[in-house]
């Protein structure tokens, strides 16, 4: 399949074979919740115009509620116009749509009775309980580039969840987001930086046009120091599109190697 919104990380576009066969996030996270008692449980991105934000948000408490508060929110406006397609969402005005739906969902999550009158969206006066574990809310970080985006988590967000970026690329853009907090009125050194990393382990160092996180064990180390030296609060790793993945076991001796570099 050639997708019409071409995908930047592949040299023709293609969506990488992975993306066909993916199990529901939240269903996941559930699962996940029931068998364990202390890790965070975490979306890095729910793509807002593909969910309603009343249903969305009550699956979000139900599942802080059942984990005990260990809920964490990932959230974005979509890019790939194929997915807009098969999902009927509309994708013009995403950008004001997704501020608008950060809203609700923060409304139901710290008022009651909850009632909102949006341009996009319009929640009667009603009673929706429970509230979240986590007060005043579950943690909301939102994976941001453009410009409108990026005031976005600077107003709206707990913090920004960067992927693919160099270096000096996140170095400028954090410090443009604690500029507009500031201006919105908020603390700039509580917003924190959940950086995602796509990495792929290779058996050779990558030297030119080497993606973030890409390459020898070692060139991902270094990776990982930048990315603590620019005050990341957080690092997490998504090996799913390295060779060495290709099985569980693979998998998990993937995530041991990864584990020495931290």
């Amino acid at each position: 399949m050639k997708p019409q919104t071409p995908y930047p990380a592949t040299p023709d576009g293609s969506l990488p074979e992975d993306y066909k066969y993916s199990l529901d996030p939240l269903e996941t996270l559930t699962f996940a919740a029931g068998r364990t008692k202390r890790i965070g449980l975490g979306t890095s991105v729910l793509d807002m115009p593909f969910y309603n934000p009343v249903v969305l948000a009550r699956r979000l408490t139900t599942l802080d509620v059942l984990s005990e508060g260990r809920l964490r929110v990932g959230l974005g406006q979509g890019w790939l116009k194929d997915e807009f397609d098969a999902t009927g969402a509309v994708f013009q005005h995403r950008a004001t749509r997704a501020d608008e739906f950060i809203k609700v969902v923060k409304a139901i999550w710290t008022t009651n009775p909850v009632e909102f009158r949006g341009k996009f969206f319009h929640v009667p006066k009603s009673v929706i309980l429970p509230k979240p574990a986590q007060k005043p809310h579950p943690p909301i970080y939102l994976a941001a580039f453009a410009p409108t985006a990026l005031k976005r988590v600077a107003i709206l967000a707990d913090g920004w969840n960067p992927v693919g970026m160099p270096i000096n690329g996140m170095i400028q853009t954090i410090e443009a987001l604690k500029t507009m907090a500031k201006g919105a009125g908020r603390d700039p050194s509580a917003l924190q930086v959940v950086v995602r990393a796509n990495v792929s382990i290779t058996d050779k160092p990558i030297e030119k046009n080497r993606w973030i996180f890409m390459g020898l064990l070692e060139q991902i180390r270094t990776d990982a120091e930048e990315c603590k030296k620019l005050g990341a609060t957080e690092l997490f790793f998504d090996p799913a599109f390295t060779s060495y993945t290709s099985t569980l076991e693979r998998f998990l001796t993937c995530m041991e190697l990864l584990r020495t570099i931290v």
